[in-house]
This record gives C-alpha cells, sequence and structure tokens, in this order.
C-alpha cells in the first residue's frame, strides 16, 4: 500500500491530542490504544521511506572517499 505524509500528519496529530480515532479523507479508524495508535504511525513512516528508497528520492549512505598520503622521500 502506498502511503502519504498526511496519514502520517493526521496519525501524529491524533497522537499528540490523545485521541485513538483517526479521520483521513474519508475513512475514520479506531484504534484500540494509544500503543496500537503508536504502532500504526511506526509502520507507516516505514513504508513511507521503503517508498522514498525505492524510488530514488531518499538518497543512500553517501560515498566515502579515502585519501591516504605520505611524505615524499
Amino acid at each position: 500500500m502506498a502511503y502519504t505524509e498526511d496519514q502520517v500528519n493526521a496519525l501524529q496529530s491524533a497522537l499528540a491530542r490523545g485521541e485513538r480515532r483517526v479521520t483521513f479523507a474519508d475513512k475514520t479508524v479506531e484504534y484500540r490504544s494509544v500503543d496500537e495508535l503508536r504502532l500504526a504511525l511506526r509502520e507507516v513512516q516505514k513504508g513511507l521511506f521503503l517508498q522514498s528508497t525505492a524510488t530514488g528520492l531518499w538518497p543512500r549512505a553517501p560515498r566515502q572517499i579515502h585519501i591516504n598520503t605520505t611524505k615524499g622521500t
């Protein structure tokens, strides 16, 4: 499933208010506990990260260039 930043924002907003009910677009989900809401938020954030790395929007680790020098003889 493709996730969006709006979904992350809706979950974070509900978590900040201490609510268990999240409404996004035309769907409403009520979680059983705040911990379950946190797990959902973590899953959506993970999905967004994986989507962005798969499409090349999130860069991988930068290359490291090591330069070794010595004094001339």
